[in-house]
């Protein structure tokens, strides 16, 4: 008999060889693509330069990558881009933030409530489907063109995806852990805070990632029409007087005040997400 069956059969323990388990939560949290991304942008940006001037296409139609990060440069040195760019954010925040506190909460209420939910319900379905830019008008004689019009502007945008999202979320809470919270005495408001909101974290997340998109296109556009001052009247102004150049590059800041956004909330929502699953 050999040395490996003879000592198997002295102490069967012996044959099983030790290793640590394998740590399944770091391998699923571990993202080996993630520069996937920037090296595909990195690449079109090289493949943008080189192609402008190998195919003689005029600049005023299609400017190279880096005049635009030069033209955008001196927007913010002698244009005065920094304090448009302030002002558009304020607009798109106050707007959204608004619209969560309103959507967030209704949501809840609509969500636990039937009677609620049937009486908000009608209003929802007819508001809804109304194009919120098409409300500018209306707006502006009621607000004026300044802030306050761009910040209920956004908010009627925002609002709706965080309310849909936030009741979905809310009825897809599982029923048993509602209805055992209340046989352990807990009261409605501790039933929302500890159970059900946690349970409505991911969709609540979904419909404020869709309404902070859809701030920063209403709140551009409007700047566009009304507004003397934001990234929507500098691209509005720059559009006119065929600036090619300031357009791409007031674009260039939208595209990479998207991405910094996107990135955060989705930072955000997994650090949320840590917390609801403790």
């Amino acid at each position: 008999m050999s040395d490996i069956n003879r000592s198997a059969l002295a102490d069967p323990k012996a044959i099983v060889e030790t290793k640590p388990a394998p740590d399944f939560k770091d391998e699923r949290l571990r993202d080996d693509t993630w520069f996937y991304g920037p090296v595909a942008m990195a690449l079109f940006l090289v493949f943008w330069e080189v192609s402008i001037p190998l195919f003689d296409v005029p600049e005023i139609f299609l400017p190279r990558p880096s005049l635009v990060i030069v033209t955008l440069y001196e927007l913010f040195a002698t244009k005065g881009l920094a304090y448009d760019l302030v002002l558009t954010l304020y607009r798109i925040f106050a707007g959204f933030f608004l619209a969560a506190v309103v959507g967030v909460g209704l949501g809840l209420l609509m969500g636990m409530s039937r009677r609620i939910y049937a009486i908000c319900d009608i209003f929802v379905a007819a508001l809804y489907p109304v194009p919120k830019i098409a409300l500018v008008p209306l707006l502006v004689i009621w607000l004026g063109s300044g802030n306050a019009f761009q910040i209920a502007l956004s908010a009627l945008g925002c609002i709706f995806p965080i309310l849909v999202n936030t009741i979905i979320g809310v009825r897809q809470c599982d029923e048993g852990l509602i209805l055992a919270a209340r046989d352990l005495g807990a009261s409605a408001v501790q039933i929302q805070r500890k159970v059900v909101l946690p349970a409505a974290v991911p969709a609540i997340f979904g419909g404020l990632r869709l309404a902070l998109g859809i701030s920063i296109i209403l709140v551009v556009a409007a700047e566009m029409q009304t507004a003397r001052y934001g990234l929507g009247a500098k691209l509005q102004l720059a559009g006119q007087i065929l600036e090619t150049g300031q357009v791409f590059a007031i674009l260039l800041l939208l595209a990479v005040l998207g991405i910094l956004l996107t990135k955060g909330q989705q930072h955000l929502d997994g650090k949320i997400n840590r917390w609801r699953t403790r």
